[in-house]
């Protein structure tokens, strides 16, 4: 490839601009995205002299740093030019709500499962005190014996009614 006039340079240049203008508003063509790779191929320029090669600098790199800065400039500014960008940017943030959602609900079973091991825990415990009331009343009292006196307890008429 033989040098570059001026003119042609000049125009080459205002063919970059043109299509990084085009790839920052989101105007990205299909199976492309909005990279130096893509501007490249708009323009129909060899990507490789937008950077650096045995320490010399390339023709379009100065164009590379500003498509750079720019990129970085409209992503501070909350746009992505980029479809595929923004969705794994949507992706990333659905991605931690659920893993945050997923750990707040391993912990509310973690209680569950605690409070159900008590209250299981509690009822046998009363399964028990009630199995061995119910034995002492069914046991005849015999003579000699200490025992507890147990009482059985009738509701009376006048508390059973409203």
């Amino acid at each position: 490839m033989g040098r570059l006039t001026s003119d042609a340079r000049a125009r080459a240049e205002e063919r970059i601009r043109a299509a990084m203008d085009r790839l920052l508003r989101g105007d990205i063509p299909p199976g492309g995205r909005c990279d130096i790779k893509t501007l490249a191929t708009q323009v129909g320029v060899n990507r490789t002299g937008f950077y650096p090669k045995d320490g010399k600098p390339g023709p379009w790199q100065h164009l590379a740093g500003e498509f750079h800065r720019r990129l970085a400039e409209s992503r501070d500014a909350g746009e992505i030019p980029d479809p595929r960008d923004s969705q794994i940017a949507r992706l990333k943030a659905d991605n931690q709500a659920l893993r945050r959602r997923v750990t707040e609900q391993d912990a509310a079973i973690a209680s569950h499962v605690t409070f159900r091991q008590r209250a299981i825990s509690r009822l046998a415990a009363q399964h028990e005190e009630l199995q061995r009331l119910r034995d002492a009343l069914a046991r005849p009292a015999s003579t000699g014996t200490r025992t507890a006196t147990l009482t059985v307890l009738h509701a009376r008429q006048q508390d059973t009614q409203p």
